[in-house]
C-alpha cells in the first residue's frame, strides 16, 4: 500500500480551505441565481472544481482531487451548514470525475488536455443531472439552450484558473518536495 506523506495531506488541507471559502461564497451566489436568474445558475458550478484542479495539477498524486474537494466541501459547509450534503457531494463527485482520465492512465500522464477533457465531461454529467432534477419539462427550449452550456463552460473556465494557480504556486516553490 502506498503511503501518503504529511506534506501531501497538509497541502490538500490548505487548498481545500481556500477552495471551501470560495465555495461557501459561491453557495450564496448560486442561491441568488436560483431565485432571480435560474438560467445563470450553472456559472457557479465551476467554483467547486477549483480546489480539486489546483490539488491535482500542483501535487500530481492519486486521490488529491478527491481529498481537496471533500475538504473544500467541509469548509464551505461551515458557511452554510444546511448545504452540507450539497457541498460534500459536489466535492466528492467533482474530485472523482476529475481524476478519472488520470486513473485510466494509471497516473502516468499529466497532459493539460486531460484536465479539460475531464472538466467538459464533468460539466456534461452535472448539466444532465440538473436538467432532469430541475424538471426539464417546465422550461422552454431556449432557456435550456442558454443554461446548459453554462454548466459546461464554467468547469472549463475554473479548470483553466485552477491550473494557472497551480502553475504559479509551483513556480513560487510551493509543494516542491511534496
Amino acid at each position: 500500500m502506498h503511503r501518503t506523506s504529511t506534506r501531501i495531506l497538509l497541502s490538500c488541507a490548505a487548498i481545500g480551505v481556500g477552495g471551501g471559502i470560495v465555495a461557501g461564497a459561491s453557495g450564496y451566489l448560486a442561491a441568488a441565481f436560483a431565485a432571480f436568474g435560474p438560467l445563470l445558475y450553472g456559472i457557479t458550478v465551476g467554483t467547486h472544481f477549483l480546489p480539486s484542479v489546483v490539488a491535482l495539477a500542483l501535487l500530481k498524486r492519486p486521490g488529491t482531487a478527491i481529498l481537496a474537494g471533500v475538504l473544500a466541501g467541509l469548509v464551505g459547509a461551515a458557511f452554510a451548514p444546511w448545504w452540507i450534503g450539497r457541498f460534500l457531494g459536489t466535492g466528492l463527485l467533482v474530485g472523482a470525475l476529475l481524476e478519472l482520465p488520470f486513473l485510466l492512465t494509471r497516473y502516468r500522464r499529466w497532459d493539460p488536455w486531460m484536465y479539460y477533457l475531464s472538466a467538459v465531461f464533468s460539466g456534461l454529467v452535472i448539466a444532465v443531472a440538473v436538467f432532469f432534477a430541475l424538471g426539464a419539462e417546465y422550461y422552454v427550449w431556449w432557456a435550456w439552450a442558454i443554461a446548459l452550456p453554462l454548466w459546461v463552460i464554467s468547469p472549463v473556465l475554473f479548470t483553466w484558473l485552477g491550473r494557472l494557480i497551480a502553475a504559479r504556486l509551483a513556480k513560487a516553490g510551493i509543494a516542491q518536495s511534496a
